[in-house]
């Protein structure tokens, strides 16, 4: 370990109110589609390392590693059997160690992904369940139940996968007959744990301490609001409308139950131990910001994706709203708002807020969906809705490739797809392929600079050779160089840290508002409106000779 990554490590806390993560712009990495180093086709751990430095130069905080632990890869690696060790797949945990050492002797923290709410199939404890009577405690560490009916034939209830058909498979006893039921929220390969077992509760604790020894900065918890059911696990019909993680408003008996706040209670006081502000950040797909802005209480997480302004259609009103009441409901429990337009699980935004139909979220879309993005109208609403995200105060999370203003690969072979989603609804949605496929570095070398065998474990559309890194990087105008404006001036204008005020006389389809000697007018959907008087800092796009046009949104600060 460098006397640089031991600096940062056992750094002393800040002072309450200026920790990193308040106002850090963090960078999702997914692996497997980020940079293959070793040849076969899938991203790994030296592939991030031996990028660092144009992450470095992006102008990013820190990095989120979606998950890179031993597993069977059911549903890219969220199917853990072992979470204290690197799946050979991306390298080992030496290459873990390599690439935490070298983000931090550039500055950079690492957050790693952690999936509490399920395992694999494949985990040591689901196989021991599977081999153990009924009542026991291998088979009490998971939610093992059983079946309805006169022999049990009929599922515990009736709730459903988040990807599609029942959310219950039945075993086969050792004696070779028909046997309990376990839950899966997901897919079958992915058995929910039981929270009500401290059993459980301690693996956790273990987990967690593994890797906060080995200096990450923090947690990235997957399905964060699932891992408590109620109590008798009633029947449960989902509103068809709601996305599939969440957001129903009423009562979900799987989502949001109240039992979830004392589990991070518990997190939060073993983070509380480490030096440095290690940080929790939850993927809780509620139904309001208000309820979101329960997780992160003070004694709880302390950040938690906001999913309702990721949702929030390229709308001036609207926008406008979530904006107001997310910086209103986030401070009244004294944390960060935390932005977010994109990541592994939605439809990119370059395509998203350009999309005519309805899209619930997980339903991803493909060459049959209805209302097809236009291209250039998504990626004019992306760039400004980016810059426009970018000037807020709180923290904001960027996926991958969104730097480079990659849309939705829509036309993937069915033969291609490999998500969970596309084959338990029988084609039926197509899921989260098309945010998925990897990056395009160079125009010229194999697999567009992604693996140097040409090899992609999802293929990459050939209009992707016109947006690849190395094309954008000397451009002055492309999506990259006015992501590295943008994050540069953020940081110097420290806008992480600033206040919102909130600017009225542009008209409807304007959102304008300061944030210290920043004035940010977002032009949604209204006709050109004239610049304020100042130094143009960036603009998403061209400006008209009166101003700033519809899908723009202009930085000016004040002379």
């Amino acid at each position: 370990m460098t006397s640089t990554q031991q600096e940062t490590q056992h750094a002393a806390a800040a002072a309450p109110g200026s920790e990193w993560w308040r106002t850090a712009v963090i960078y999702q990495i997914y692996p497997r589609s980020f940079a293959d180093d070793s040849g076969d086709g899938v991203g790994d751990l030296p592939g991030v390392t031996a990028h660092l430095d144009e992450l470095l130069d992006l102008g990013i905080d820190a990095i989120w590693l979606s998950p890179f632990q031993r597993s069977p890869q059911k549903d890219a690696g969220y199917d853990v059997s072992d979470y204290c060790d690197v799946d050979p797949l991306f390298g080992t945990l030496a290459d873990f160690d390599d690439l935490l050492t070298g983000a931090h002797d550039r500055g950079i923290r690492i957050i790693v992904d952690l999936v509490p709410n399920h395992s694999s199939d494949q985990h040591e404890w689901f196989q021991a369940a599977l081999a153990a009577a009924p009542g026991s405690r291998e088979r009490a560490r998971y939610m093992f139940r059983d079946g309805r009916g006169e022999h049990g034939e009929l599922p515990p209830n009736n709730w459903e996968s988040v990807f599609g058909g029942p959310a219950w498979t039945r075993v086969t006893e050792a004696d070779g007959a028909p046997g309990q039921w376990y839950l899966h929220l997901f897919d079958s390969s992915q058995p929910d744990f039981d929270w009500s077992n401290e059993e459980v509760r301690e693996e956790f604790r273990r987990i967690l301490r593994f890797w906060l020894d080995r200096g990450v900065d923090g947690f990235r918890v997957d399905v964060a609001h699932g891992l408590v059911k109620q109590e008798g696990l009633p029947d449960y019909t989902p509103n068809p409308d709601a996305g599939s993680m969440g957001g129903d408003e009423g009562s979900v008996p799987y989502w949001g139950q109240p039992g979830v706040h004392e589990i991070y209670r518990d997190w939060h006081r073993l983070l509380a131990e480490y030096d440095g502000d290690r940080a929790l950040c939850a993927e809780a797909w509620l139904p309001s910001v208000a309820k979101t802005a329960l997780w992160v209480r003070p004694d709880e997480m302390h950040q938690a994706f906001n999913f309702e302004y990721l949702e929030t259609e390229w709308d001036a009103a609207k926008l406008r709203a979530v904006i107001a009441e997310s910086i209103s409901v986030y401070a009244a429990v004294g944390a960060p708002s935390t932005w977010v337009l994109s990541n592994h699980d939605v439809v990119r935004h370059a395509s998203r807020l350009a999309l005519t139909a309805e899209n619930p979220q997980g339903h991803g879309i493909g060459p049959s969906s209805p209302g097809q993005p236009i291209p250039e109208v998504g990626l004019r609403r992306a760039r400004a809705a980016t810059a426009l995200m970018l000037a807020l105060p709180g923290s904001a999370y960027v996926y991958q490739g969104e730097e480079l203003g990659l849309p939705e690969a829509i036309d993937l072979p069915d033969e291609a797809r490999q998500d969970p989603t596309w084959f338990r609804t029988e084609g039926e949605r197509y899921g989260r392929d098309g945010c998925r496929v990897p990056l395009p570095w160079s125009p010229s070398a194999p697999a567009f600079g992604f693996s140097p065998t040409g090899e992609s474990w999802l293929p990459q559309p050939e209009q992707w050779r016109e947006l690849a890194r190395e094309v954008q990087a000397t451009d002055p105008d492309s999506t990259l160089s006015l992501y590295r404006t943008l994050l540069a001036e953020r940081r110097a204008r420290s806008l992480g840290s600033g206040a919102l005020e909130w600017l009225d006389g542009f008209g409807d389809g304007v959102v304008a508002f300061r944030n210290g000697s920043l004035t940010v007018i977002a032009n949604v959907d209204g006709a050109t409106v004239p610049l304020p008087h100042g130094t143009i800092v960036a603009a998403s796009g061209p400006l008209a000779p009166e101003g700033v046009p519809i899908d723009t949104t202009v930085w000016v600060a004040a002379d």
